[in-house]
């Protein structure tokens, strides 16, 4: 028996190229026809939008500023000092030698000496009590070393200078004040791990939200379902307009919420700055950063797709025609 021509190679390859460009050329159509309808009920579609993007901005705002408060702690965490308080007999020429002998020691970046009359003076200028110091028969204030640990060593590793510190002759106490930042830091890490529920709970509520919007779609369109199963058409091919337009929900969902994110911080920022300035604190609140509106821009047609998917997968199936 003969056997059948084969097709030439570069006919196959055509084939194959057509048949990718017809399937992305069709789900082309069905996006952009689906955008379309979504226009023609300009309202609706906005108030279904609105409504995702709140729910999405809630708690996108709220893991901004805990964000930004986070890096800003983080800074003050590193930037503590060590207070080192020494024995009132400790002369200037002993307490400089200390300052030399801890200026080497790796853990340490800077050793600042501050001599009893200088914090005299200082706790004169700053306090306005110039009549009370001068009735003073002695200097009551010790001398002080100021260490600035190395930024290389973690806050555990700065504490554990504490008790090196205390051992040392002619040292009477060392503090470092880094207590409040520990308790921000576990503040924080509780707000967070609340921000992740809130959100887990809104992201249902948006999954209901779309998958409520293409119920009644389908249901609207039902008339449709039918004519295109009549001649043929997979639940699959019926299902892909709906599973668009719940993307295309999702998308401008996320839209609206960072754009309420942006204008909430921008609302705060004023109010931050001045509170922070009163802490000697330059921190601003700004906008939100690249991650947090690649988050918003994803997770949207995301939820907008798994909500259409749920629902439309479930209502289509029941439609079949008579």
């Amino acid at each position: 028996m003969s056997q059948p021509p084969r097709k030439p190679k570069a006919t196959q390859q055509s084939v194959v190229v057509a048949r990718v460009r017809n399937y992305f050329g069709s789900h082309f159509h069905v996006l952009m026809s689906s955008l379309n309808r979504l226009g023609r009920a300009p309202i609706a579609s906005f108030m279904t939008a609105a409504v995702i993007g709140i729910a999405l901005a809630l708690p996108a705002a709220v893991h901004v500023f805990l964000n930004k408060l986070q890096a800003v702690s983080s800074v003050w965490q590193e930037s503590t000092q060590v207070t080192v308080f020494l024995k009132k007999d400790v002369a200037d020429g002993v307490a400089l030698a200390l300052s030399r002998e801890l200026q080497r020691w790796p853990e340490i970046t800077k050793v600042h000496y501050i001599s009893p009359g200088r914090a005299l003076k200082e706790f004169e200028q700053h306090s306005g009590m110039t009549d009370v110091v001068g009735l003073l028969n002695e200097n009551p204030l010790p001398g002080v070393l100021v260490i600035t640990p190395s930024k290389s060593i973690s806050a555990i590793q700065t504490e554990a200078l504490l008790p090196k510190l205390q051992k040392l002759s002619g040292v009477e106490s060392a503090q470092m004040d880094v207590e409040w930042v520990r308790r921000l830091h576990g503040l924080l890490s509780v707000s967070e791990r609340a921000v992740l529920t809130f959100g887990g709970l809104l992201a249902l509520a948006v999954l209901f939200i779309i998958g409520n919007t293409i119920r009644l779609l389908i249901q609207n369109r039902q008339d449709e379902v039918e004519v295109v199963k009549l001649i043929g058409g997979s639940n699959a091919f019926v299902r892909r307009p709906f599973l668009y337009t719940g993307i295309w929900f999702g998308l401008f969902g996320g839209m609206v919420a960072w754009l309420l994110v942006n204008l909430l911080l921008a609302a705060l920022s004023g109010p931050v700055a001045q509170l922070a300035s009163l802490y000697g604190s330059d921190f601003r609140l700004g906008y939100a950063d690249l991650e947090t509106t690649a988050i918003l821009l994803f997770i949207g047609p995301f939820l907008g797709l798994v909500g259409a998917w749920l629902v439309s997968g479930r209502y289509l199936r029941a439609i079949e025609p008579v």
